[in-house]
């Protein structure tokens, strides 16, 4: 017994990890998911396909990604599906399968308990959807081109109409606020746009410059007020505003209806009401058409307006009148053209020689001015080099006058310094006069004076006197009258006389008078 049991838990023990992985596993691989089943716990109602509720057998909504789980196989049972994948340039939107069931007339699921289509979309990419909880369903990416728009319609919603009254909330009508169903306002600009197909419609309308032709059969025709059948052949272009064009949309219709319904009978009506007030005549003259042209251009433009229609141009090519009065009409106008052409040369022949006799009065005025202009330039040459003299001879003038000036100033300057020099000369002069008496006077006489200075030149060169004492002086020189006259004064000889210093003259400054009336004063 013992072996037994040690026998069943050594299976257990290797038996078990070889169980639970081949058993147990649930492995989903890359772009897998696994669904899982309950088979053991409280039974689902009879309409339901999904468990909802913890603990109920069946199909669980909840998914397993990629990855590894283990799972017991006596409660659970899975099944391998692979992921929903939505592919570039599609978008994808789930139907509900489990849930209540909708409203008569119901499609969208509003909410998280009731089935039908959901409202958001999938984008691009991978997504782990239950099977068998939703229905997958691909649809192609709502694309505006560039000069398009998209005008958006309301699928689903409250009805415009409440039995009692209009429930339109656009001021314009035909147009619906959000929530109900019909045309809305909004419009798609140029892109890719991802909206749901069961909710709103999406219609492309080209906003970009259109062009319609009305010749040959597709002409227009009317009876002018003679009678006479006239066919206009042109060409229109319009395009759509855009603002308007989901009202056009909801209202007319189509590119086709908008030309068939709108465009082409204001234009037919405007020609059969305007032409029949013409007559056949008036359609053959260019100026007739051109303003024909115009009217039917600007009636077009606010008629069109009110619509949502923008008129670019109206061009009438052709104006096709019966042949039996074209003919009479084309002479006539060959003639008036043939006279205007005549008209025109005699004209362009008075221009031409009021031109030839302005060009000549240009010329003539021409030499005037230049002659003028050269008398001038010599005038003004003339009265330059008067000046230029003038101003050379003040030059010459001034000049002249300082000369004069600096001349007069110093000749008072050496008048002023010589009389300088004199009173010098004369002071010295006295003062050697007045040292000289006083020296004259100190010797006794003018004989004594000269005597002693002669002495006084020769005594230090004379090395012996021979003297006898007879006569009146040996050899001449007075010593007796000498020797008499300083007798008394024999005891003191006074000494040699000094010559007194020369005194330097005082420099004279050099001053020029400051103006003729102060020299003048100075000279007085």
């Amino acid at each position: 017994m013992k072996k037994l049991i040690g026998i069943i838990i050594v299976l257990l023990v290797l038996g078990g990890p070889v169980f639970i992985w081949n058993f147990c596993r649930i492995e989903p691989g890359n772009g897998s998911i696994a669904v899982l089943i309950r088979k053991t716990g409280k039974d689902l109602p009879p309409e339901d396909v999904i468990a909802l509720e913890p603990g109920q057998q069946g199909i669980q909504l909840e998914v397993l990604g990629e990855g590894r789980y283990f799972r017991n196989p006596y409660i659970w049972d899975w099944e391998i599906h692979p992921v929903t994948e939505v592919p570039a340039g599609k978008f994808a939107v789930l139907v509900r399968k489990y849930g209540k069931n909708q409203a008569a007339g119901g499609i969208i699921a509003n909410d998280d308990q009731s089935k039908g289509i959901l409202p958001e979309v999938l984008g691009t990419g991978r997504h782990r959807i239950n099977p068998y909880a939703y229905e997958v369903r691909l649809f192609e990416d709502i694309k505006i081109l560039p000069g398009n728009i998209g005008v958006v319609t309301n699928l689903t919603g409250s009805d415009i109409f409440n039995g009692v009254k209009n429930d339109f909330k656009n001021e314009e009508g035909f147009l619906v606020a959000e929530g109900k169903k019909g045309v809305v306002s909004t419009i798609l600009k140029e892109g890719t746009h991802r909206l749901n197909p069961f909710i709103y419609n999406v219609i492309s309308v080209n906003i970009q410059s259109q062009r319609h032709e009305f010749a040959g059969d597709d002409a227009i025709t009317f009876l002018t007020i003679d009678g006479f059948q006239v066919s206009l052949e042109g060409t229109v272009e319009f395009n759509i505003i855009p603002e308007k064009a989901p009202r056009l949309m909801q209202v007319v219709g189509d590119m086709e209806d908008i030309l068939n319904k709108i465009i082409l009978p204001s234009v037919h009506g405007f020609s059969r009401i305007e032409g029949s007030k013409k007559g056949a005549t008036e359609f053959i003259v260019g100026e007739s058409r051109q303003l024909f042209q115009r009217e039917l251009e600007k009636f077009l433009k606010e008629n069109c307006r009110k619509w949502g229609i923008e008129i670019n141009s109206v061009l009438i090519r052709d104006i096709i009148v019966p042949q039996e009065i074209a003919e009479i009409i084309r002479k006539r106008e060959l003639a008036q053209q043939e006279a205007k052409k005549y008209s025109e040369e005699i004209q362009r022949a008075r221009s031409e020689a009021e031109l030839a006799r302005q060009k000549m009065l240009a010329e003539q005025n021409l030499k005037k001015i230049a002659a003028e202009t050269e008398k001038m330039t010599m005038v003004i040459q003339a009265k330059q080099r008067g000046a230029e003299a003038e101003i050379a001879a003040q030059t010459q003038l001034q000049v002249a006058e300082l000369d004069y000036k600096t001349a007069e100033a110093e000749a008072k300057a050496a008048i002023n310094a010589a009389q300088a020099q004199r009173s010098i000369i004369t002071a010295q002069n006295i003062k050697a006069a007045e040292v000289l008496n006083q020296q004259i006077a100190a010797y006794g006489s003018g004989e004594a004076y000269v005597n002693a200075m002669l002495y006084q030149k020769i005594m230090p060169n004379i090395q012996s006197i021979m003297y006898n004492g007879a006569g009146n002086g040996g050899f001449g020189l007075p010593f007796d009258s000498l020797q008499k006259q300083q007798a008394p004064t024999a005891q003191r000889t006074p000494p040699p006389p000094k010559t007194p210093p020369k005194p330097q003259p005082k420099p004279v400054e050099n001053k020029q008078p400051a103006n003729n009336a102060q020299n003048n004063g100075g000279d007085k």
